[in-house]
């Protein structure tokens, strides 16, 4: 909690000021507001252009002309698919459903919309959905339900 001083002026906790904007980072929202009775911490931020980590590529394994695309150091993917990959927008948790025991958001070889939720990526209890850059066929998971994602690891693919 925040206490006055002797001049009546709050002190801010420094700590949930570097929790709020680590928020800010993690979910990729503009601002956040909390109030804690008389207590209200706002903390916002320009944002930038949009992330571009939902259209980034995965390596390929498929014959590339040289220099086109960075050897690859994890397990490979077709060239063919790199434009159409889904990368995760942070470090979390995946979840392939909107809650156990419920149908998967989506399978491979499903039609999705721009904007339909592919899955779920949990950040600092924050459920981030994870949503299609554009129309298409799911062609591939990468991931599984619960497993562990890095940033800018591919999540899905959507031709």
């Amino acid at each position: 909690m925040a206490d006055k001083n002797e001049g009546g002026a709050m002190q801010v906790d420094a700590k949930l000021v570097r929790d709020l904007a680590e928020m800010l980072d993690v979910a990729n929202l503009s601002e956040i507001e909390v109030q804690d009775g008389e207590r209200r911490i706002r903390v916002a931020r320009t944002l930038q252009a949009a992330p571009a980590t939902y259209h980034v590529a995965p390596a390929s394994s498929a014959p590339v002309a040289a220099g086109s695309v960075p050897a690859a150091t994890d397990a490979p993917i077709a060239a063919s698919v790199q434009a159409n990959a889904v990368k995760s927008p942070m470090v979390g948790t995946v979840y392939l459903t909107p809650e156990p025991g419920a149908a998967p958001f989506i399978a491979v070889g499903a039609q999705v919309k721009a904007g339909d939720t592919l899955l779920i990526v949990e950040a600092m209890k924050v459920m981030n959905p994870i949503t299609a850059p554009v129309a298409g066929t799911v062609k591939a998971m990468l991931v599984e339900n619960g497993q562990p994602v890095e940033f800018d690891q591919p999540l899905v693919v959507v031709e």
